[in-house]
């Protein structure tokens, strides 16, 4: 690194390709017959785009933040992360919760090539339904 380096570039999700993910992961919902909320947030963990069916639970909100802010922090799947932390001491994963951290799946990183953009969280039906639904906003991109 350059002794002059004092800035560098970060990726961030536009807001068109914010919104394409959250209409098909709002489509999987609908095709599951379940209500949620999406949350698609940037690189740096920001809000990029959010909208909430009618019926979700009101705590799907808050959680579909946490599950994308999650798997933005660490760029991959809470199931991946929990699976880490198995090999860590105890006291590491209980950091990482008090932050704010969650291990519910549904939330997953968004790329474009290698780059980190952004990451989708979905929350209002069961876990495995969440994850297909933000598996589709993650297919979204690529379409």
């Amino acid at each position: 690194m350059n002794d002059q380096t004092v800035a560098v570039s970060q990726s961030v999700i536009h807001h068109d390709a914010a919104l394409r993910v959250v209409q098909a992961a709002l489509a999987k919902a609908e095709s599951l017959g379940i209500s949620v909320c999406v949350a698609v947030v940037d690189s740096s963990g920001r809000l990029a785009g959010f909208a909430r069916m009618p019926k979700a639970f009101l705590i799907s909100s808050d959680l579909a933040i946490k599950k994308a802010h999650a798997a933005a922090a660490v760029g991959i799947a809470p199931e991946v992360v929990e699976e880490v932390l198995g090999q860590e001491a105890p006291r590491v994963r209980e950091g990482l919760l008090l932050t704010g951290f969650t291990l519910i799946r549904g939330g997953l990183p968004l790329r474009a090539g290698e780059d980190l953009i952004g990451a989708v969280g979905v929350s209002g039906g069961p876990e495995s339904l969440d994850v297909e639904c933000a598996q589709a906003g993650v297919a979204a991109l690529r379409a």
